[in-house]
């Protein structure tokens, strides 16, 4: 294992996995503009990163994230709606489309409070695990705005109209039983078992061809919110990409000769066999 610590993230990587860790512990991992850019950064650099296959992101202390940095927003707000709009909503929006579009499987592992922006990236992960000492909530309402980095349009896809705006209107804590009810989490389980659960979850998913990882990933993000002909259309446009590679062509002998595969995991076209 080695790790590459900053003041905002930390970044460690065991094998072919990852781990994200939000390191603002004293402001409950606010989501500072400077945070939001590392965190960017990161994954820019782990997708372009051969060796890493999988990410898990998490936080440090007794919080997932709180949300976004308010007294920092506050002062963007001052300064005028146009600098409100780029500093704080573009960019938390960025945020929240780069980890739901990452090419890459994404478990978020919350481990703690996860209000506001935090809710809003676990809702646009793909993948997400709960601590039983998690707690969920959508304060925005509380300062008299919306949610801004995707909360008024995920949470309606994930939970339901009513649902969703029962969380939204009100701002009232929920618990991970009620996340995983409602389609934000994949589990809830021990707080001491959430790092290793999250982890054996990407190691479920990386023994299969990473191409066919990414063209899962790409179809469902790009095709869920789109008529189901789009969609479809969508499905075998990644199932072109694909359908050239060596990946493929393992995966097919190898279901044939009943054996294990073993995946070069390169988009390079392969002689059909």
């Amino acid at each position: 294992m080695n790790a590459n610590e900053t003041a905002l993230v930390l970044k460690t990587v065991d094998g072919a996995i990852a781990t994200l860790t939000l390191n603002r512990p004293e402001k409950l991992n606010a989501l500072s503009y400077d945070t939001i850019d590392t965190l960017l950064r990161h994954l820019d650099a782990i997708e372009g990163d051969a060796g890493i296959r999988g990410v898990i992101l998490t936080g440090t202390g007794r919080a997932f994230s709180a949300g976004g940095d308010i007294p920092e927003f506050s002062r963007s707000v001052a300064e005028s709606p146009e600098a409100a709009l780029r500093d704080f909503v573009a960019r938390g929006q960025r945020l929240t489309a780069r980890v739901e579009a990452f090419r890459k499987p994404l478990v978020v592992a919350v481990n703690g409070l996860a209000y506001g922006g935090g809710c809003e990236v676990t809702e646009a992960a793909p993948l997400a695990i709960a601590s039983d000492r998690a707690v969920f909530a959508k304060p925005e309402i509380l300062l008299a705005m919306p949610p801004t980095f995707g909360g008024t349009q995920r949470l309606p896809r994930l939970a339901g109209r009513k649902r969703a705006m029962e969380l939204l209107l009100t701002g009232e804590p929920f618990t991970p039983r009620r996340a995983l009810e409602l389609g934000l989490v994949n589990a809830v389980v021990p707080h001491d078992e959430l790092m290793p659960r999250a982890r054996d979850l990407l190691e479920r998913i990386l023994v299969h061809s990473p191409l066919a990882v990414s063209t899962i990933l790409t179809a469902v993000t790009r095709g869920i919110n789109v008529p189901i002909a789009e969609g479809l259309l969508v499905e075998a446009e990644q199932f072109a990409r694909v359908a050239p590679t060596a990946d493929l062509r393992a995966g097919l002998d190898a279901w044939i000769a009943r054996r294990a595969p073993t995946y070069p995991g390169v988009w390079t076209a392969t002689a059909a066999g």
